[in-house]
């Protein structure tokens, strides 16, 4: 283990001090509910990738074995006859989806993975005309949705340098200011169709005014649609409540699903009521009382609720894990999972500036309601470098070109002293 240099530190901020807010802490038995993977000496990892992907709940092997044994036993007859019929299987995972986003029960449905979902969204909600046809984005957003946007563009004849509003935040800034997102929505507002923002910015960890956002475009005729891949399980949404058109998400980052897990998808009850809205059909988006009549009916008559976005019937095994993880978020609250972050990340920030405040520049905004449970850091030091040095004290993070580490202090399995010996492994490799 190398060790930090020496310096003055704040005594509110020691380990005792740390230890002491762990043993506070209401929520601390969460931990012992998740598998921890062992760093390079065998002991438990300092895993802070929470932001990238979540850590498995004990009980989703049980979730997945369960639907194993049920395929073993039944057959085909699982999908009517399991412990959790297979039929019905994205209704479990309907009632608690609504709580964690802020919806009501049949504006979510969980479905495929962000990305198609993303697409099956603009097919709907993206519906150019001559005059109104751009698309905004912000500056740093998470690839594929950058793709996404700018094959949508193509595909419906518009080339991205001119149907793109990419917003980005001032000279000397790293964060968007909501003043500006409004400005550039009053701007343009004739010519933009829509706009798709995030809820938290994947790179810098801002979160973003959903509210104020969804107001903007709506004043300007265009449709407000979210990213919540980093936002789902991290802050309080209130999707309903805040008007948005539609949101989709992923579910293996806070949510703690697994690789590739099927993802979330929310559109507001003005749409999902409408079944005469433009879509993609496929079998399990039709109304389920004529859904196996098959080619007795030949027409697709879409379900008045979200699920009518659906197109094949629900992935199971990559759908069991979530009921299990969906339970943690039941039983904890997103509201006490909110206050742990604050605190948390609140905690690493004031360590960080303290200790190696010299070396990194902290691009996240320090408004608690302006970021999550990330911190991301540009660093002065070689990042490749400070990545494996951390690795091989047993650190989990990681780093996004050219020069960003990031790190996240998930409430539901993180502690407030592994937060300060991250600190202290983050001074000492940056000292060496």
């Amino acid at each position: 283990m190398v060790v930090p240099p020496d310096g003055p530190i704040d005594e509110r901020l020691n380990e005792e001090y740390a230890r002491a807010l762990d043993a506070a802490d209401p929520l601390r038995a969460y931990r012992d509910r998740f598998l921890i993977p062992r760093g390079p000496d065998g002991q438990e990892a300092l895993y802070l990738c929470g932001h990238s992907l979540g850590l498995q709940p004990r009980e989703a092997r049980e979730a997945v074995l369960q639907e194993l044994s049920d395929w073993a036993e039944l057959g085909v007859d699982a999908h009517f006859r399991g412990r959790r019929p297979w039929y019905s299987y994205h209704e479990v995972l309907r009632e608690s989806g609504a709580r964690l986003v802020g919806a009501k029960p049949h504006e979510v449905v969980w479905m495929n993975g962000l990305t198609v979902n993303l697409h099956l969204m603009l097919a709907t909600f993206y519906r150019p005309t001559a005059q109104r046809y751009k698309i905004v984005i912000e500056d740093c957003a998470f690839p594929s949705d950058l793709y996404a946007v700018r094959t949508q563009l193509r595909w419906h004849g518009f080339d991205p340098a001119d149907g793109l509003i990419v917003l980005r935040p001032r000279p000397g800034e790293h964060a968007l200011r909501i003043e500006d997102v409004e400005a550039a929505l009053e701007r343009d507002g004739p010519a933009i169709a829509l706009v798709l923002l995030p809820g938290v910015n994947y790179f810098t960890g801002q979160v973003f005014d959903l509210a104020r956002i969804t107001v903007a475009a709506h004043r300007q005729g265009a449709v407000a649609g979210f990213d919540l891949a980093h936002a789902a399980g991290n802050v309080a949404l209130g999707l309903h409540d805040r008007d948005a058109d539609f949101a989709v998400w992923c579910s293996y980052k806070y949510l703690n699903s697994g690789p590739g897990a099927a993802a979330g998808c929310f559109v507001h009850e003005r749409h999902a009521r409408n079944t005469g809205l433009p879509r993609f059909g496929g079998w399990w988006g039709n109304d389920p009382k004529v859904r196996f009549r098959m080619h007795l009916e030949p027409e697709f008559v879409p379900v008045p609720t979200a699920d009518a976005w659906q197109l094949s019937n629900p992935p199971i095994l990559s759908m069991a894990p979530l009921v299990a993880s969906l339970a943690l978020f039941d039983e904890a609250g997103m509201p006490a999972l909110r206050a742990k972050s604050r605190a948390l990340t609140g905690y690493l920030r004031r360590l960080v500036e303290s200790q190696v405040g010299r070396r990194v520049e902290i691009i996240t905004p320090s408004e608690p309601d302006a970021c999550g449970c990330q911190l991301s850091m540009l660093l002065d030091a070689d990042l490749k470098k400070v990545q494996q040095a951390l690795a091989a004290e047993g650190v989990v993070c990681d780093t996004r070109e050219p020069n960003v580490l990031r790190a996240a202090p998930v409430p539901l399995y993180n502690t407030f002293h592994e937060v300060w010996r991250f600190v202290r492994v983050l001074a000492a490799v940056l000292h060496e």
